[in-house]
């Protein structure tokens, strides 16, 4: 799995310079300047004008310059990556709406081999994720997570998708679970990241915190925020804190013990101990490095 840490993934409108440089200032993982949604249609030659001067001028420090790009087949996908290749410092990741097949994937890393090979940057260096906000999407998860080595992420979309098959979007979540977590074992089969969908109700910052957790226990790796207020909830969840990095550095170390003495299951605080819970601990230590954490 890429190692980048991508806990929580800000949008801002394309169009909007003050809000990317307010972005690039709050030192979060990810900042996605958003030429789709965000950019009304009389307004989208204004975002990529502005958004690739935000890419050349404003500093973001360490976090991540993702762009997201009209859907493929919208007519405007061409013009957006036009756009881009005129960019001194192009993205680090493009981020790929309602992707739906394979064939979209490599049209994608088609042009930013293009554009690398312009800028003289490594093969590969500009990264994918690939926003599933459709049925068709969704029913060819698989397709997409092994499209194309490029793809670092699998985004799930839950309000399009909703939008998409008819359904009423709810709290509870039912209407999208078995996508939800079929993107989650998608992702994890071919060692791509899964990050969740954005949580709309901003003022109920308790509402995010329970969501994001349940989407952590699911196995998501990050979570899209529409507000900069949604960051640190979303991050503090992400983060292993102390006492679970301690925990899991605990069980692997006496998981290593007992192998280098031959034994394989053993006790440990009255549990039996085995590989699924180890792997657990690892994944932990992980996240715990991705973040930057001992």
């Amino acid at each position: 799995m890429n190692r980048r840490s991508r806990r929580a993934l800000l949008f801002c409108p394309g169009t909007e310079r003050r809000k990317i440089e307010k972005a690039a200032g709050l030192d979060v993982d990810s900042v996605i300047l958003d030429l789709e949604d965000a950019a009304a249609l009389s307004r989208k030659e204004e975002a990529r004008a502005v958004t690739v001067a935000a890419l050349d001028e404003v500093d973001f420090g360490a976090s991540e310059r993702v762009v997201r790009v009209n859907p493929v087949g919208s007519g405007l996908e061409e013009d957006d990556l036009r756009a881009l290749a005129d960019a001194r410092r192009p993205p680090d990741a493009v981020m790929l709406p309602k992707a739906e097949a394979a064939d979209q994937v490599a049209w994608l890393a088609d042009r930013l081999a293009e554009i690398e090979r312009a800028r003289d940057l490594d093969d590969g260096s500009t990264r994918i994720l690939a926003l599933v906000e459709t049925a068709r999407g969704v029913v060819r998860l698989g397709e997409l997570a092994a499209a194309h080595a490029r793809v670092d992420a699998l985004v799930f979309g839950a309000e399009d998708l909703c939008g998409d098959i008819g359904a009423t979007r709810t709290a509870a979540g039912d209407e999208v679970r078995w996508a939800k977590q079929s993107l989650v074992l998608h992702a994890a089969a071919e060692r791509r990241q899964a990050i969740d969908t954005p949580y709309v109700a901003l003022a109920d910052v308790d509402g995010l915190i329970r969501d994001t957790r349940a989407g952590l226990e699911l196995g998501y790796t990050g979570r899209l925020a529409i507000h900069p207020r949604q960051v640190e909830p979303i991050v503090s969840v992400f983060t292993p804190t102390s006492e679970e990095i301690a925990a899991a550095e605990r069980l692997v170390r006496a998981h290593d013990e007992h192998q280098a003495a031959g034994r394989g299951v053993f006790e440990l605080d009255g549990k039996m101990v085995d590989m699924p819970m180890i792997r657990a601990a690892e994944r932990v230590l992980t996240r715990a490095r991705n973040a930057g954490l001992r």
